[in-house]
Order: structure tokens, then sequence, then C-alpha cells
């Protein structure tokens, strides 16, 4: 069975603020990232950018029968949330976008503004990608953006004090937001993730060896590739490892960023389910590294555009 994770860039219904002008762009995206969704041929898959709940359910007509769709309740102030689709039911264990007790709110402007939840919901799901191998529990998240806004909606700031004031409080909210989404994990883990198939997917908004990705990694000393992996030792209980090094060198990026190539879309795994992992990649299986457009500071510049800016991150897992 394949389990991924896809930004899917934007994804509205025609004719509002934020998706494509008018029906003919709109049903070329759509055209678009179900090609890539049927190529993967995913047992599950978790969405971002979600901006219309009705939109994913127009992409999920173009699938064929049987796919079941979840989306959380919390979408940010441009109304995108993350989601899933899947070929088997979904029950919805948590959709919650609280940042978890003793963590303090953090800054989000010059005026002192604070948050105490993240920007976008998280949302978790069990279900059972195949007959006989017992629920599978997944979490889907989309954490704060590197891309900076400014008071006013601007994407440049007026000097670069400002520049680096608001990246800080970027990385404050993906910082807090992480760790908000470990705390979800280490629900779903129930103790031990030796017992249960226990998966994080989404969009990081940061690379693999960010702070804030690692946040979510739990206790260190047995990554992937490394002499610790397949020693046991009682940290496998609270792990979660994250699949990047599985991913074919020249596969590894999910995004294009001012030309430069970057992972910061991520598949992590429980103990028991990184040991069935029999590969991993991005994009389309088979077809090689990503074709991506590279993308600048300003996301209004591809509003209305096909498919998605990025790639989709994928395992295969035996039985």
């Amino acid at each position: 069975m394949l389990l991924g994770t896809w930004n899917l860039e934007n994804l509205y219904r025609p004719g509002g603020e934020f998706g494509p002008k008018d029906k003919a762009a709109y049903e070329t995206k759509l055209a678009a990232l179900a090609a890539v969704v049927t190529g993967l041929d995913p047992a599950l898959l978790g969405v971002q950018e979600v901006g219309d709940p009705e939109a994913l359910r127009d992409l999920a007509g173009m699938l064929g029968a049987g796919w079941h769709i979840a989306l959380s309740e919390h979408p940010d102030g441009r109304g995108i949330r993350v989601g899933f689709l899947s070929r088997t039911e979904l029950r919805v264990l948590h959709d919650t976008n609280a940042f978890p007790p003793k963590l303090r709110p953090v800054q989000t402007d010059d005026e002192g503004g604070t948050t105490s939840e993240s920007g976008r919901g998280f949302l978790a799901v069990e279900t059972e990608p195949a007959a006989g191998t017992g629920p599978m529990r997944v979490a889907v998240a989309h954490l704060k953006s590197k891309l900076l806004s400014y008071p006013g909606d601007r994407f440049q700031p007026r000097d670069e004090g400002e520049r680096a004031r608001y990246g800080a409080y970027a990385l404050y909210r993906r910082a807090a937001e992480a760790t908000a989404l470990r705390a979800l994990a280490d629900v779903l883990l129930a103790g031990d993730g030796r017992a249960h198939d226990v998966a994080v997917v989404g969009d990081l908004n940061d690379e693999v060896q960010a702070a804030t990705t690692q946040i979510l990694l739990g206790p260190p000393g047995s990554e992937v590739g490394t002499p610790g992996f397949k020693v046991k030792d009682r940290g496998d209980a609270g792990r979660l490892w994250n699949v990047a090094p599985l991913i074919p060198a020249e596969q590894r990026f999910s995004r294009v960023n001012s030309g430069r190539r970057e992972l910061i879309d991520h598949v992590l795994c429980g103990h028991r389910l990184i040991h069935r992992v029999t590969a991993a990649g991005t994009g389309v299986p088979g077809a090689g590294a990503p074709r991506l457009p590279s993308v600048g500071a300003d996301p209004q510049e591809r509003r209305g555009e096909a498919g998605s800016d990025h790639a989709p991150v994928w395992v295969r897992i035996g039985s």
C-alpha cells in the first residue's frame, strides 16, 4: 500500500479571491491534480491547501468511485485546511489547532499580538488500508510557512529590521506548531509505536535537519541510515522516523524555492510502520525526479496555475 502527502496549492473553486479565475482554468487544475493522484494510486493521501471543501470533492469525483474524504474544520485566514483522501473508510480521531498545555502563546507581530493556536488545524484519522492489517493512525499537518507576509498584505518588508522580526515571529509559530503536532503524535502512539501503526504526514515548511522538523522525531539516536536504526532500545516506543533518507537522492525535494530544491513535505513513521517501508519517493512512482516550477516570495503569482508547486511525498508499506 502507498501512503503519501501532497500540498495541492490553492485548491479553490473558481471566482474567489485566491483560486482560478474561471471554470476552464479550474477544470485544467483539477485534471492535472487528478492525473498525479491516479499515478500515485494511494491507499491514503494527506492533503494540504484545500480552500473549498467542495473542490476536494470535485477532485475525488474525477478519480472514480470509492474514495473517502476527511477535512479539518480549522482553516486559516485564507480558508485553506488539511485533509485526507482514502480508499477505505476514515474515522476522525482528533481535529485540533490548540497548543499543548504549558506552551505559552507566541508573538506574531510588531504590535505584540500573540497566538495560542496553530494557523491551520491538525487532523488525525484511523483507517484500515488493507484487510487484516489492523488499524493505522495518521495525522496530517501544514505548519507555518517560511514565506513571510507583513502588515497591509505586503510580501516585501519596509526594511531589513522588519524582515528579521517577522522571520522570527514565523519561526516562533512554526516551532510551537511542531510542538503541538508532536503532542498529537504522542496521543496516536499511545505509549508505544512498536505496537501501533502510526504516521505523521504533511507540509512542515522546512527541511529535514531544521530544528522545527527535528522536534517531531522524539528521542534521538536512531535515524534511518545510522548505526542505531537497527538497534532496539526504549526510545523506539516514542520515536518517529523521517523517511527522507530512503528517497533517492535525485528525487529528494518536494518544492523549488527561487531555483533551490528543498524537501519541505515529509512522511514520518512510528517504529512498527518504519520497519515495513519498502520504498519512498517524491512525485509519481517510476517517473523520476519531479518537474516543478520555481516559486518566489509572492504566492499570488501562481493564482490559477494548473497542478501544484509541490510534489507529493510517498512511502510504500509492505504487509
